[in-house]
């Protein structure tokens, strides 16, 4: 879908891209002098990019298995406090 729109660049440079896109994160590319390509976009924190690699996926993955595979049940919080208490 191709739309195009006429704004007028202000004084301090700023243009609005309309209410719409108010609080995105957007990438500007300036692809030749005069063209800008602005895509929304999410950015990732640097503390959370291991996340996203395949070493952590599947890391992910299994404990996603491992947790299908184990269904939740209630714990007996004296026998956990007797073996805590025998070093085990």
């Amino acid at each position: 879908m191709l739309r195009s729109d006429v704004k007028k660049v202000g004084a301090s440079g700023q243009i609005s891209l309309g209410k719409q896109y108010a609080g995105k994160t957007v990438t500007i590319d300036e692809v030749e002098p005069g063209v800008w390509w602005i895509k929304t976009a999410q950015v990732i924190p640097d503390s959370e990019m291991y996340l996203h690699t395949p070493e952590a996926k599947a890391s992910l993955d299994r404990g996603l298995e491992w947790a299908m595979a184990h269904p939740p049940k209630q714990s007996d919080l004296k026998a956990l406090a007797r073996r805590v208490m025998r070093g085990k």
